[in-house]
């Protein structure tokens, strides 16, 4: 990465950081752009150049994320299966990261008590199914409004949250992928 791209990286993380910040110890609603550009020590076009919108501050990760999430359908290694790939993506992502430090729960809290933030990630997880279903659709030839390929997408994205809070998340996960690998078979038939 060059002196630009690193200069960059930092502005928007300096944003990301004086946003999530602000926004926490203020309220969301209690903080403009403004505010958070001048905590950044920068100017509001400059905000506007690296964040679409206020509540795009708090999802800073949104475009790497869907773009790694597509990435581990398209780039998974040979002879390996799109489950097995999006599980071992989602288990690196989605599972690793730690939920009890106070810094995740406020940034949480905030998110799940913000109208504005609640329908930004609504939209934004809509936009990674929808991209992670085209992405399986091309790796298996059929097409992107296949029913299939949508639900798969869907219950791939839900199963990290299914799967934490349980007592082994990991193996929570396991079992959500062996379902979806093999279907559910009624026993009580």
């Amino acid at each position: 990465m060059g002196r630009r791209e690193r200069k960059k990286a930092q502005t928007r993380k300096a944003l990301a950081d004086a946003a999530v910040r602000l926004f926490t110890e203020r309220g969301y609603d209690n903080v403009g752009v403004r505010d958070v550009a001048e905590e950044a020590d920068v100017a509001v076009t400059t905000l506007f150049k690296h964040f679409p919108s206020k509540e795009a501050l708090i999802f800073d990760e949104d475009e790497d994320r869907e773009a790694a999430l597509v990435s581990a359908v398209r780039d998974r290694a040979p002879g390996q299966s799109i489950l097995d790939a999006l599980r071992s993506h989602l288990e690196r992502t989605r599972m690793s990261f730690r939920e009890d430090t106070p810094e995740f729960t406020a940034l949480m809290t905030l998110v799940e008590e913000t109208p504005a933030l609640q329908e930004y990630l609504h939209r934004m997880w809509r936009r990674h199914e929808t991209a992670l279903a085209a992405a399986i659709a091309e790796a298996t030839g059929v097409p992107e409004d296949d029913i299939r390929v949508a639900a798969l997408a869907r219950f791939a994205m839900e199963s990290p949250g299914l799967a934490q809070g349980r007592e082994n998340p990991r193996r929570a996960l396991a079992e959500i992928f062996e379902l979806l690998e093999s279907g559910w078979k009624d026993s009580s038939a």
